[in-house]
């Protein structure tokens, strides 16, 4: 392991990573450093002995081997958008990506782009669009989180169900090895058999083998018409039994299926101005479904159809259909505000699992036993992704208690009850948020000897002196 005390080179370090990316891209300034050495939600804050801002591949190479000549331990950030404490520096160099924001192509015909580590997702979304074209990926920190970070972390988000975790929306990479050397696969292909999979090692790696510094993505036709219901349901059995009528019934044109708790949407209207409950009920839950479909004709029919077949088959007991944009985005402000109204309700046990679709209603039903038995009195808010089987499956403490002591507390027993119910049911502790500092030892302990052989042969082979983000997965 790579000691990460403060170096006493640190001012020649310093020297050479200025003469080498100039003074716009290194910064020793406190005020500067503050909100990227701290998470966005204020829970960890580390330290750094320097902050780089390459604003090219040759100055990011630059910057990682002189950091590797030194022997200093590096920590790659994007946004700072994570929530499992992978990009916050603990004595390492922060090489922040956020100056190589450039667009390098756009290719209609190949349906791909390919953008650089520091493109914000929504100017990502906004330059697709510009040239007729859809990327699908979306998620609550959109207008934060930045290419690089989304594939170093292989986001998920709302549109998982039709097309894919962000590993299925990258065509290749370009990323600067741990030596300094770079490694160009910006290919735009959708076959290329010519050996390993090399992106794979850094999609979803947490900066743990390198410095993403650019990416080829996949671009989709933009649909025609999108079409935004909401449902009251009774039950999560009849929330996924919802899903696969509405699959079926579109052939396949559900882009988005989220469950939301009647407590979540209370949470929602009592602290988020201007948010209203579109159907009033006493129901436990409520379903947000969006299709897109590639022709606006019979738009309404298709959804209207759907909703209609759910109720005949008692699985929906009330729906709305939006009939504006403005209309479809307040029913995505209430589940994309759930998060932000979950914590001003206070703190939480966090569970970012996945199982099975079909095991879905199984795991809400025991971990609700578990939760009650292990923490009488305490909140759940489980909402998430019904079509990919990922809850975020949220445990504020019961009313009146020290919250930092319930979650230090019993709230360990609580999580580590959940997650081993997760694993009971073939499931993963992290669906799309991944593993950082925060679940890297409960991701020792849970994989199988084979598979931490595997991964830590990789590291070692790629990464041998360990100074890329040590201390985060491995």
């Amino acid at each position: 392991m790579v000691d990460l005390e403060p170096h006493r080179n640190a001012d020649e370090l310093v020297r050479r990573l200025t003469d080498a990316l100039g003074p716009r891209g290194v910064s020793t300034d406190a005020h500067e450093l503050e909100p990227l050495i701290t998470d966005w939600r204020g829970r960890w804050k580390g330290a750094t002995p320097v902050l780089v801002k390459p604003a090219s591949t040759a100055e990011a190479a630059a910057a990682v081997s002189i950091c590797s000549a030194m022997g200093f331990p590096m920590t790659p950030q994007g946004g700072n958008s994570g929530l499992v404490n992978g990009g916050v520096p603990y004595g390492e160099v922060l090489i922040s990506m956020r100056r190589m924001d450039k667009v390098r192509e756009v290719d209609p015909l190949n349906d791909s782009m390919i953008l650089e580590a520091g493109v914000i997702l929504t100017r990502a979304q906004e330059t697709a669009a510009a040239h007729g074209r859809f990327f699908p990926l979306s998620l609550g920190a959109e207008g934060v989180a930045t290419i690089g970070g989304l594939v170093s972390t292989n986001a998920g988000g709302v549109a998982v169900l039709r097309y894919g975790m962000m590993r299925d929306l990258v065509l290749g990479i370009e990323a600067v090895l741990p030596d300094g050397r770079i490694w160009n696969g910006l290919r735009g292909l959708r076959k290329d058999n010519t050996g390993y999979d090399l992106k794979h090692l850094f999609i979803g790696g947490e900066g743990t083998l390198g410095v993403v510094t650019a990416a080829s993505l996949k671009l989709f036709p933009a649909p025609a018409l999108r079409q935004t219901a909401w449902a009251v349901v009774g039950s999560c059995e009849d929330a996924v039994a919802c899903l696969a009528l509405a699959k079926a019934y579109t052939g396949g044109a559900v882009t988005g299926f989220e469950l939301i708790p009647a407590f979540g949407l209370d949470l929602v209207m009592k602290h988020i101005p201007g948010v209203r409950d579109p159907l009033p009920s006493s129901a436990p839950w409520r379903v947000l479904m969006e299709i897109s479909l590639a022709r606006p004709e019979g738009a309404r029919d298709v959804i209207e159809g759907c909703l209609g077949a759910a109720a005949e088959a008692g699985l929906i007991s009330d729906a709305v259909i939006a009939e504006s944009e403005a209309q479809a985005r307040m029913l995505w402000k209430i589940r994309e505000n759930i998060a932000v109204a979950e914590r001003a309700h206070g703190k939480a046990l966090k569970h970012d699992v996945s199982v099975p679709v079909s095991r879905l209603p199984e795991f809400m039903s025991r971990a609700e036993g578990l939760v009650r038995r292990l923490a009488p009195g305490a909140d759940i808010i489980a909402f998430g992704h019904v079509g990919d089987g990922n809850m975020h499956y949220n445990v504020t403490p019961p009313p009146g208690a020290d919250q930092d002591a319930f979650l230090e507390g019993e709230g360990l027993i609580v999580s580590r009850a959940v997650h081993d119910l997760v694993c009971d049911l073939n499931g993963s502790i992290s669906a799309e948020h991944g593993i950082g500092r925060l679940k890297r030892d409960e991701l020792a302990a849970r994989k199988s000897p084979v598979e931490m052989d595997m991964m830590r042969a990789i590291k070692a082979a790629l990464d041998p002196r360990g100074l890329m983000n040590p201390g985060r997965v491995l």
